[in-house]
């Protein structure tokens, strides 16, 4: 069965991007981002918003053509054309190349997409994580923790209005002091099984 996994840069006091929509403070430099495309290479679909599907869109399908940018970056301009995204909207009318469109989340999809073959999909954009979360259709969580607090902005889980019971399963700690926390959602097992 394939996972759904959340993949987000997170202040140590739990905001993903600061006022005004800054994510400046983000620390991704070469390692961390060749550590980001291995991961990301390996998954069968990108799920996301329109707000992060649009600005994902903007840069990355040409990205490699400028010679300025680190080969990491080359790397993954490659990496977001070929792996398939599917978008959610309900105001965006068509979405480019490898991408298809859905109005609403409905878990039975979901579901019946996890369990087909394939490598995991990773779920991008802060509101449909929280729809993911809510519907009980995520099953990671990659949090890379930045050494920086915020103060304000929008917090990843600021809208989460009951528990998701979680396991730690992996730590890593990169030389920019990020700080990769990788948890496991727990599901209670039917006692028949």
């Amino acid at each position: 069965m394939r996972k759904i996994v959340v993949q987000m840069m997170l202040s140590l006091d739990g905001y993903f991007e600061g006022p005004d929509h800054d994510l400046s403070w983000h620390r991704v430099d070469e390692e961390l981002h060749g550590h980001f495309n291995e991961h990301l290479a390996t998954m069968s679909a990108f799920l996301e918003g329109r707000v992060t599907y649009e600005l994902m869109e903007a840069v990355w399908p040409t990205a490699d053509q400028d010679p300025d940018l680190p080969p990491v970056m080359h790397e993954f301009a490659g990496i977001w054309r070929s792996v398939p995204k599917i978008v959610f909207s309900r105001t965006l009318q068509q979405v480019g190349p490898n991408a298809s469109l859905r109005t609403a989340v409905d878990p039975d999809q979901i579901r019946a997409l996890k369990d087909q073959p394939g490598g995991d999909m990773t779920l991008g954009g802060a509101d449909l994580v929280e729809t993911f979360r809510r519907l009980d259709l995520v099953d990671e969580y990659r949090l890379y923790v930045n050494p920086v607090v915020v103060g304000r902005g929008r917090q990843l889980f600021g809208t989460a209005d009951s528990p998701t019971d979680l396991e730690l399963v992996e730590t890593r700690r990169f030389g920019n002091g990020v700080v990769l926390l990788r948890h496991a959602v727990r599901r209670s097992q039917d006692p028949g099984t």
